[in-house]
């Protein structure tokens, strides 16, 4: 158990979408924001990302889920954001059954 105060996240406070790219540690998220902005020289389009640790109470998201996170305040050292939904979750992969083999 926790003797830290809950988590509460303002209705004012900057919302982002994103995917989770990693959920091994317990009740954090690693969530990756990409986006595309112009060289201020030669004018391309490059693609960029934020990469944001999120602090996700219920242990409730997966890796691939795009979830929408909201600011709040430092859980921990690398902790300032706390997942808000789930918007999408992801696709399940197909299990593979190994050590079945056929022969003609």
């Amino acid at each position: 158990m926790s003797r830290k105060s809950p988590v509460v996240i303002p209705e004012t406070a900057p919302r982002l979408v994103g995917v989770v790219d990693r959920d091994a540690q317990d009740r954090t998220r690693r969530v990756v924001i990409s986006y595309s902005a112009r060289h201020p020289r030669y004018g391309k389009y490059i693609r960029k990302r934020t990469v944001l640790h999120v602090h996700d109470e219920r242990n409730e998201s997966g890796v691939g889920d795009r979830v929408e996170i909201a600011e709040c305040r430092p859980v921990s050292k690398t902790k300032r954001w706390s997942l808000v939904r789930i918007v999408e979750k992801a696709p399940v992969k197909a299990e593979i059954v190994y050590g079945e083999t056929t022969k003609a």
